[in-house]
């Protein structure tokens, strides 16, 4: 059994071509999208967070939206570039989108991937320590965050308040319990995936990281989930880790199908530089009829190590289209793959 999503980047394009023309079409048809999913029955609805770009950029405001709007369907991103945030502030945005969900937030974060501008992490304040890297200091920024998850007071309160306080020292609020078990960390290379589980995150693999071997992108992952899990076991974490990968995944299943993504079938991996330093493998997409689709999908082997699958879903077709890209995975996939 897998838990699946759908993850969008929430692209939106000013173009006749493009069904999400807009900053709002973007949030609101993406609220609508959630919706549409939970219907169908889906586990998750994700959204990835870039800045400077015209896709979905400040998480919070539309995570708590949605989970106003839904009842059971996990709401989550993939991921928040740390660079980029207020760990404190952020740990108030997300407690609240939390508690208004009803505790089904699922907090996606990571050093970030290459942006629309040079270092746009400074035009937002912040610029690393001296001797730190721009992702070391997404790395601190997590540290912080993780420790005032926890629900502990850091803060000595005014002995003359507006309001009472109650006693000793003071923590964010508002604070959700149990959401410091519900971060996840996006992991490039095998090594953060291993320091993530040591601080007890989630991990969520994308479809790139950095080509450690040569071999096949789903060798890579798979390779990375074990090294994770490993390291988890070594930390002596009392609970049980998630781990999701995602993926682009069509079933042709009628004529819009074809029409769309009937030619990518034979898709494969792609090598290319991440900040022209970096040597990554970006896994390939499928797009092919059900049958065929189910044989390719049953010999990836990240998949099979991941108890969660997201979906990334072409939003600029529209929320109809794409709750149908979802529907038929469900219905004519997931159940012959054992995933449902």
């Amino acid at each position: 059994m897998k838990k699946i999503g759908f993850l969008s980047f929430g692209h939106w394009s000013p173009t006749s071509q493009s069904a999400t023309r807009t900053a709002a079409d973007a949030l609101l048809q993406s609220i609508d999208l959630a919706v549409a999913a939970e219907e169908l029955g889906a586990d998750g609805a994700y959204f990835r967070v870039h800045h400077f770009a015209r896709q979905l950029a400040s998480p919070f405001p539309l995570l708590a939206a949605v989970g106003a709007r839904t009842k059971t369907i996990e709401i989550g991103t993939a991921v928040i570039d740390m660079r980029y945030e207020n760990p404190l502030y952020m740990a108030e945005d997300a407690g609240a989108a939390d508690l208004i969900s009803g505790g089904r937030l699922q907090l996606g974060i990571s050093r970030g991937s290459p942006e629309q501008v040079i270092d746009g992490w400074r035009y937002f304040g912040y610029r690393p320590a001296e001797g730190e890297s721009d992702a070391d200091m997404g790395r601190r920024a997590t540290e912080v965050l993780l420790e005032v998850l926890k629900g502990e007071g850091f803060a000595r309160p005014n002995p003359r308040p507006m309001f009472p306080n109650p006693p000793g020292l003071l923590r964010l609020e508002p604070y959700a319990h149990g959401l410091r078990e519900r971060l996840w960390w996006g992991a490039g290379s095998n090594a953060t995936a291993e320091w993530a589980a040591k601080l007890g995150m989630n991990l969520q693999s994308s479809t790139l990281k950095n080509d450690e071997t040569g071999e096949p992108f789903h060798v890579q992952q798979a390779a990375q989930i074990r090294a994770y899990r490993e390291a988890w076991k070594a930390a002596g974490h009392k609970r049980e880790p998630r781990v999701s990968v995602s993926r682009s995944i069509f079933a042709l299943v009628d004529d819009r199908d074809r029409a769309y993504f009937g030619g990518r079938d034979g898709d494969a991996d792609q090598i290319g530089f991440i900040d022209d330093r970096t040597r990554a493998i970006f896994g390939r997409s499928y797009a092919a009829e059900p049958d065929v689709l189910i044989r390719q999908l049953a010999a990836d082997e990240a998949i099979a190590e991941a108890d969660t699958l997201l979906l990334t879903v072409p939003n600029q077709l529209g929320v109809d289209y794409n709750a149908h890209v979802i529907e038929a995975i469900l219905t004519h996939v997931a159940p012959a793959l054992g995933w449902r």
